[in-house]
């Protein structure tokens, strides 16, 4: 077991001086650590307050104190029992986070095992996550929906309805939409090119600007950096979905768009191959193979695709 770093001083001629320094590392250092160290690789930066609190609420008050090495399967079970059945999700991603933890101190060799890891370990002791609680997804406007919506849309005259309109027209999330800049649109290409940092997948998406994207561009052009303003500021966060609350479709989420979006690619536009759909929701390959050799954004099949989904809704 080795919780304890061993430290070598070093003089200026390249010997050791002066003996070892061990240090000890608890769970809650070495966790408040690695979330400040992986936190720049994070999209939304309340991912590290998520990881920070759901630590703080179920993990640190049993095994916040314990070193590293000293860890066993009685004290990770000591944090999943209570949250395991009523909070399957919660205690799932609690689960998840500690081990990514205790593979990094392996990795460092503070310590020698995971007592968190699932596969082959947990998972005989707990029932698989999505039978016990099974995900919910977002709910979704079916397609066929869609292009009434759109027209209730077009006959509102704000910002918002502007915005969920482009949203929707774009198949782009929420964020990316909300605080598009101008310095990201190229009118005489027509193209919208969305920066990493402002990607999920931490990769540059271009997003092909129809007729009717080019047309609310236009009808809202103002004088702040940010294209969709009200007072000059970005639409809040929750700009979309109050507006859908006033038109009394909230059954529904404005990221459910995305899945109308690719049900309609699935089943109604049937030119359109599974990766060109999945290159217009800015999808992550999680084949690492396949995403090693695709290093094209089919950009020529996807202002097609983009076009189709137009004339769809419109």
């Amino acid at each position: 077991m080795c919780a304890r770093v061993r430290i070598e001083i070093i003089d200026s001629d390249g010997y050791p001086r002066g003996g070892v320094k061990e240090t000890v590392k608890t769970f809650k250092e070495y966790a408040l650590e690695f979330i400040q160290r992986r936190s720049p690789e994070w999209s939304n930066a309340k991912h590290a307050s998520q990881w920070t609190n759901t630590l703080t609420t179920y993990a640190f008050p049993i095994i916040g104190s314990i070193e590293l090495s000293d860890i066993t399967t009685q004290h990770i079970k000591a944090v999943l029992d209570p949250i395991w059945t009523n909070k399957t999700e919660t205690a799932s991603r609690v689960r998840q986070r500690i081990e990514a933890i205790l593979d990094a101190a392996i990795t460092e060799e503070m310590c020698q095992s995971n007592p968190a890891r699932w596969k082959g370990h947990l998972s005989n002791l707990y029932p698989n996550p999505s039978k016990v609680s099974p995900v919910r997804h977002q709910p979704a406007m079916p397609y066929s929906d869609v292009p009434a919506f759109i027209r209730r849309l077009q006959a509102r005259d704000s910002v918002s309805a502007r915005a969920l309109e482009f949203l929707i027209l774009s198949a782009c999330r929420q964020s990316e939409v909300r605080l598009m800049t101008w310095s990201e649109i190229d009118l005489e290409a027509c193209l919208w090119t969305i920066p990493a940092h402002r990607m999920k997948a931490r990769r540059e998406h271009r997003v092909p600007l129809t007729e009717r994207m080019v047309e609310i561009l236009t009808e809202v052009g103002s004088g702040s950096d940010f294209v969709l303003t009200v007072n000059g500021k970005p639409l809040s966060n929750n700009a979309f979905r109050a507006l859908m609350k006033r038109m009394k479709v909230d059954q529904y989420v404005p990221h459910g768009f995305r899945s109308s979006f690719r049900d309609w690619a699935a089943e109604v536009s049937t030119n359109h191959s599974w990766d060109t759909i999945e290159l217009a929701l800015a999808h992550r390959t999680k084949n690492q193979t396949e995403a090693a050799y695709r290093r094209g954004d089919q950009i020529a099949k996807r202002i097609a695709l983009m076009k189709a989904w137009a004339d769809y809704l419109t």
